[in-house]
């Protein structure tokens, strides 16, 4: 077994090895992990060209201390043949990294630390501008070099000019001296840093006392039949916690102009990753797959029934309850936003693919530091027609809400996930879109109008009939809607909804007061839904009033 590493002596005088670079080049984000592809060109690194065939043992990082271990799996492509015999993961505690290889200073970095370093950045572009500048005045050494050479020559060949001679030298000495000039002052600054950076350090090493991090290199065994040939590389697969992925939106409701209205639905999504190693460059790929979960079918067990004789008070009597149902398809069920009180979270929800799970590409590479903060990634975007209608719920909340309803126009569907809403140039809110398969339809809420106002009240009564033994329970909904808005604004259409029971028994019945509703419904659906369209012109006032009586039959017991 050959060992391909450079012997490097540590802090305690003993040889460590050095590692092999095994950046991320590829990473696919899950909802609570991510799966992280890492190559290595087996020809393209000094340390690799020595490799031979045989058996080899390759060291192999720094990688995250979250690689999960029974995960990592190995191949070798481009050399025929050859195939990795071992893979794992060797964790130590050592000095903490330089902030210049973690992304920059963590966000409880004392002062000092972060003024070391903001040295070593200045110092390092400092080293740049003194290595840039030295090629110049290399170069300008060369060229006053090349004109005393042709001077001289032209001069043994009779081919005097003095006047061009003297031009040439003096431009190409004046360039020289402003370049060596720059040069001597860039290599001043690179010293004066280098000083302040020697004291920063020292200062910081008196300060504070830096805890040993937890570091993680892998370990692969690798055989090749014979010498590894051009484009071979290794790849190493693994998952890690502390990175993920969530959905987000932007929609942009254009409504103000002449021509029909228009929304713009921006697809986003938020990636997060604190694995304690900065991603650069990585092609990243967004799946909803759970690798958690349980591949099989729970199993269900025996559900015994036990039947028993019922007693004469219930064979006559017959309980009835109440329960709330939720629709779907009456759209989102949270609050509109914008209203006050409405449950919509300020956290991102969780990953909602409808059942089926899917995988979305990143179209750009992306470079994600360690910082555990979401970083914004553009998906894609569509703009096509809205149809856009006012709608008022008085039960759920006493405002009116402008609603927008499109279609999902992209080829993948639409998660769920907050959407920021924006009109007429401006953030009004944020809200929820729900799962939406491509080409349905989908409905965000834009608001509410605050030149809109409702007031609802409900009247109850109770009838018992003696001699029938019938039971009437009465309820009647008066909800008024007022519209303050300047004179010469247009009228608005508002859609108006409210409900009644749905019984489910033929003892219980709901009936609709048609003589005492006023105005009469527009339409009642089979789920009880009522529905009004009202036109209100600038400072009017319009009344609804709906009537409904639950009469149940003898021995039916109606709740309180």
């Amino acid at each position: 077994m050959n060992d391909v590493d450079v012997a490097r002596a540590d802090m305690g005088g003993e040889p460590q090895p050095e590692l092999l670079p095994l950046p991320v080049t590829a990473a696919t984000l899950l909802e609570d992990r991510a799966e992280l592809t890492r190559t290595l060109p087996l020809a393209a690194s000094a340390a690799t060209d020595t490799l031979g065939a045989g058996v080899h043992r390759l060291r192999l990082g720094p990688v995250t201390p979250l690689v999960v271990d029974h995960s990592l799996r190995g191949e070798l492509s481009g050399a025929p043949g050859a195939r990795v015999l071992d893979l794992r993961v060797v964790r130590r505690w050592t000095p903490p990294p330089p902030a210049a290889a973690t992304g920059g200073p963590r966000e409880d970095a004392s002062a000092i630390e972060r003024q070391v370093h903001d040295l070593s950045e200045r110092l390092r572009r400092a080293e740049l501008d003194v290595a840039r500048l030295d090629s110049r005045v290399a170069v300008l050494d060369q060229l006053l070099a090349d004109l005393r050479r042709a001077v001289a020559e032209e001069s043994g060949a009779g081919e005097a000019r003095p006047q061009g001679w003297t031009e040439e030298l003096d431009r190409a000495e004046s360039a020289h001296e402003e370049q060596a000039e720059a040069l001597r002052d860039a290599r001043f600054r690179r010293t004066r840093l280098q000083q302040q950076l020697i004291r920063a350090q020292q200062a910081w090493e008196e300060a504070e006392a830096r805890p040993p991090v937890l570091s993680a290199h892998i370990e692969a065994v690798v055989e090749l039949p014979a010498a590894a040939p051009a484009g071979a590389e290794l790849t190493i697969r693994h998952l890690t916690s502390c990175a993920l992925w969530r959905p987000a939106y932007r929609a942009t409701l254009e409504e103000d102009g002449p021509e029909a209205p228009r929304l713009t639905l921006e697809r986003d999504a938020f990636v997060w990753q604190r694995t304690g190693e900065p991603w650069q460059d990585v092609q990243v790929t967004l799946s909803t797959a759970r690798p958690t979960r349980a591949a099989e079918p729970p199993f269900l067990p025996a559900d015994v029934i036990t039947l028993r004789e019922r007693s004469g008070e219930e064979r006559r009597t017959v309980e009835v309850d109440l329960r709330e149902v939720e629709i779907p398809d009456l759209g989102p069920d949270q609050e509109p936003a914008g209203v006050e009180g409405a449950p919509v979270s300020a956290t991102l929800p969780g990953v909602d693919d409808g059942g089926e799970a899917r995988s979305l590409t990143v179209p750009q590479p992306l470079s994600v530091p360690s910082d555990g903060r979401p970083h914004r990634v553009a998906l894609g975007s569509e703009t096509g027609p809205a149809s856009v209608e006012l709608r008022c719920a008085p039960e759920l909340a006493p405002v009116v809400v402008r609603t927008a309803r499109f279609r999902n126009a992209a080829r993948e569907p639409l998660l769920s996930g907050p959407v920021d809403l924006v009109r007429r140039g401006g953030f009004v809110g944020r809200a929820e879109l729900r799962f939406t398969a491509p080409g349905a339809a989908a409905e965000i809420g834009f608001g509410s109008e605050d030149t809109f106002r409702a007031v609802r009240s409900v009247t109850e009564s109770r009838e018992n009939g003696a001699l029938s033994g019938r039971s009437v329970r009465g309820r009647e909904v008066v909800v008024a809607l007022s519209r303050f808005a300047p004179a010469d604004a247009g009228p608005a259409r508002v859609v108006v909804r409210e409900r009644v029971p749905v019984s489910e028994l033929s003892a219980v019945e709901v009936r609709i007061d048609k003589e005492r509703t006023a105005p009469a419904p527009d339409a009642v659906d089979a789920d009880g839904v009522v529905r009004w369209e009202v036109t209100l012109a600038p400072d009017e006032r319009r009344t609804l009033r709906l009537r409904y009586d639950v009469v149940a039959g003898r021995g039916v017991a109606l709740p309180d």
